[in-house]
């Protein structure tokens, strides 16, 4: 039998292209698979001087990768689920979700913490997430929030340069990249909601391509992609795009989904916060009841604003 050859798409950042080789070997374990990276560079990647929400954060790291798999220049694309608009391009189809590195939050500072709690009074903060900006400020108002872009080894390159007291990352990256000892504490998903799909790796190709369809598949992790369905179908039921403080956290066990949502004012002042229970074959139903729950208690009027903002 002749050797398959697949190309996959993804961004060149050190994390993506960590992801992408992840993916790469575990579908060269068949030994009739060969894969090769082809890095593109995204709309989110050129433009680093701007806050993504300013820009419009919907699809700025997948757009251009998504093209190239319409175009047929590769075969399948690895994305970090969070960076995934809830709406895909007909043609496309995310067909595998890998198992959900640690999804929470965490914090690095220069000096050992053991939480939020113990940073100073009016320490400066760097995020480029108005999820985390949100959330940190509903704890401490005091915070002065400052918006960092750039790659993870960037981010923290700029808090041992002193640029800010803290950074928020998550936690996932940080694990797959080996910066664990730059971590000082993790952030408790009741402090700080991870947003929808994060820790999670999703594999898309286009809905024709049979061939490649049967190879992604074997990388799903059922539990994980339950997780997801039900925190998107949370998001695309509040229309938020990945910049906006909305929180999305769902958790599987054996047949049973808890998903926590949140939607939060930019200065945290506002927050409506709740969860829905029920069986993983309802995981998208749930997502939209709780948001339709939030909205009802007053995040439309809320995102209205953020939107406005």
């Amino acid at each position: 039998m002749p050797q398959m050859e697949l190309k996959i798409g993804t961004r060149a950042s050190r994390l993506a292209l960590w992801q992408a080789e992840w993916v790469r070997a575990k579908l060269e374990q068949d030994s009739n698979v060969k894969v090769s990276l082809q890095k593109i560079k995204t709309s989110g990647d050129k433009i680093l001087d701007v806050p993504l929400a300013k820009i419009g954060g919907k699809g700025l790291f997948v757009k251009e990768i998504e093209e190239a798999l319409l175009r047929g220049d590769i075969d399948l694309a690895v994305h970090s689920m969070k960076d995934v608009p809830t709406v895909l391009p007909d043609a496309l189809e995310i067909v595998a979700m890998t198992e959900r590195e640690d999804p929470r939050d965490a914090i690095s500072t220069r000096y050992p913490i053991t939480g939020i709690d113990d940073l100073p009074v009016g320490a400066t903060i760097g995020t480029s997430s108005l999820r985390r900006q949100a959330q940190l400020l509903h704890l401490r108002p005091d915070f002065n929030i400052a918006i960092l872009r750039g790659n993870l080894d960037t981010r923290l390159r700029k808090l041992q340069n002193g640029e800010y007291e803290a950074v928020i990352v998550a936690a996932a990256g940080v694990k797959r990249l080996g910066f664990e000892s730059q971590v000082t504490a993790y952030l408790p998903v009741e402090q700080s909601l991870p947003a929808m799909g994060q820790g999670v790796l999703g594999i898309e190709c286009r809905q024709d391509d049979m061939l490649v369809r049967e190879h992604i598949y074997r990388l799903n992790h059922l539990p994980s992609a339950y997780a997801v369905r039900a925190e998107r179908a949370f998001v695309d039921r509040l229309e938020g795009g990945c910049q906006v403080p909305i929180g999305a956290y769902a958790v599987v066990t054996n047949s049973f989904i808890r998903l926590d949502g949140l939607v939060s004012s930019l200065d945290g002042t506002r927050m409506i916060r709740n969860y829905i229970e029920g069986s993983v074959n309802e995981a998208q139903s749930l997502g939209i009841a709780l948001a339709e729950e939030l909205l009802s208690k007053g995040a439309d009027q809320i995102l209205k604003e953020v939107y406005n903002n």
